[in-house]
């Protein structure tokens, strides 16, 4: 079995040392934190821990429930079979799959949910049934999904409710900067293709715990290797020759670079990332004196805040804002003060709450944000230097810069290793149907 070294400890070089691992390959992984999981981890923040943004998964993620499983940590996460929609002011509607088969599972409780009148849950429903027929469409990646939605005449209280609320959760972006291939994915993998795929996975322990040292003994083959940042990928005659971390030279017959993708041009390495963007997130860590919310989780809708997680209690809450562009650069005190103001407005309980304490985590490089145009820009896990390949949410997964697309980039990566290697392995597993 060949060795290989994988630079970057993020869910994408962990994805692939995870495989490469199970199959047989000696693995060591090169990572410069202290801790495992990039921008889907925990750290300690005074005399709590606490994920940097509460990171969620659904059923149609196959491949990061895949990675769950090889790493034995499936039981630590809760699924959620509904979704709450909470108004200002507090009216709240459910939205569940009933007994008809998919797509029609949600037929009851959609006609049910209160945020949207008659008319717009029959332009709802009206576009969805376009996502099923225009999922073929040769242009999706070269227009907005709001561009799409107007084009289907979406009234705008259902894009603002509904296409929105779903589409920045899940992809953390703006829908007019979204390219329609990505928002098509979105509803068809989740509300269409199967009755159960769109439930929630929410980890029920801190992030960092997922990847913890027992997870990967039971993996075998992968050492890791913290507070060990790579400085030099040394590449001569179209082979990595090593790569160097705190001036010692390490080799190996393959490696995958699992970085973001900001830091490959300090690395000179040969791919153009030149068009790729960030897009931001915020996460508001809040515990109160008292239980404020009776739920396990909402989405918020008509204010800045779009998602509520109850940690522990009722008492310790965690708020996400994705696409969260006016946060950047407003001071923490003017941040918490906004949640509370707002939270107000669908829990009441919070005016009566003392907060006891509060952190605010601003993501500014959390996601690449999803352009039209840029799919094709992406790029695939094979580079022109023999021995290296890439793995990141950044390149080209047939996914968003998501979760489940950084395990996707991992596993592909590790595909295109094993088949260098000669003994070529599948470890990427299709979507579902």
């Amino acid at each position: 079995m060949s060795d290989v070294i994988v630079i970057g400890g993020g869910l994408a070089g962990l994805a692939a040392a995870a495989a490469l691992g199970g199959a047989g390959h000696g693995v060591r992984l090169f990572e410069s934190r202290p801790f495992l999981g990039g921008r889907a981890t925990s750290y300690e923040a005074g005399a709590e821990i606490i994920d940097n943004c509460q990171h969620i998964l659904l059923r149609c993620c196959v491949n990061l429930i895949d990675f769950y499983q090889r790493l034995g940590v499936s039981n630590d996460i809760r699924w959620y079979p509904e979704y709450v929609f909470i108004e200002p002011g507090g009216r709240r509607s459910v939205m569940r799959a009933g007994l008809l088969p998919a797509p029609l599972h949600f037929a009851g409780s959609f006609l049910s949910l209160k945020f949207l009148n008659f008319s717009e849950k029959l332009a709802v429903m009206r576009g969805l049934l376009a996502i099923r027929r225009e999922s073929k469409r040769k242009d999706l990646d070269q227009i907005t999904m709001k561009q799409w939605l107007d084009e289907h005449r979406q009234p705008p209280r259902a894009i603002e409710r509904f296409w929105r609320q779903v589409l920045v959760s899940a992809i953390s972006e703006e829908p007019d900067r979204i390219a329609a291939a990505h928002g098509f994915q979105v509803f068809r993998l989740a509300f269409l293709a199967a009755s159960n795929a769109y439930e929630m996975g929410v980890p029920a322990v801190p992030l960092g715990e997922l990847y913890r040292s027992d997870a990967w003994s039971r993996i075998g083959h992968v050492e890791m290797r913290l507070r060990a940042p790579v400085d030099q990928i040394d590449i001569r005659e179209g082979m990595v020759q090593c790569i160097r971390a705190a001036g010692e030279c390490h080799r190996a017959d393959y490696y995958v670079c699992a970085l973001p993708f900001e830091r490959l041009p300090q690395l000179d390495l040969p791919v153009d990332v030149s068009a790729f963007t960030h897009a931001p997130i915020t996460g508001i860590h809040l515990w109160f004196d008292r239980p404020v919310i009776d739920i396990p989780q909402a989405t918020l809708l008509d204010r800045t805040i779009q998602w509520i997680f109850n940690k522990s209690e009722g008492r310790y809450v965690q708020l996400v804002v994705s696409a969260s562009y006016t946060l950047v650069e407003m001071p923490r005190a003017e941040v918490i003060g906004l949640a509370l103001r707002e939270l107000a407005e669908f829990f009441p309980a919070t005016r009566q709450a003392r907060v006891e304490k509060a952190h605010v985590v601003k993501e500014v490089r959390a996601v690449l944000s999803p352009r039209p145009g840029l799919e094709s820009r992406r790029p695939p896990a094979r580079t022109e230097v023999r021995n290296l390949f890439l793995a990141g949410d950044w390149t080209r997964t047939g996914w968003p810069a998501i979760m489940e697309g950084a395990v996707r980039s991992g596993y592909l990566a590790a595909e295109a290793v094993t088949e260098q290697a000669g003994s070529p392995r599948k470890f990427l597993l299709p979507d579902i149907a």
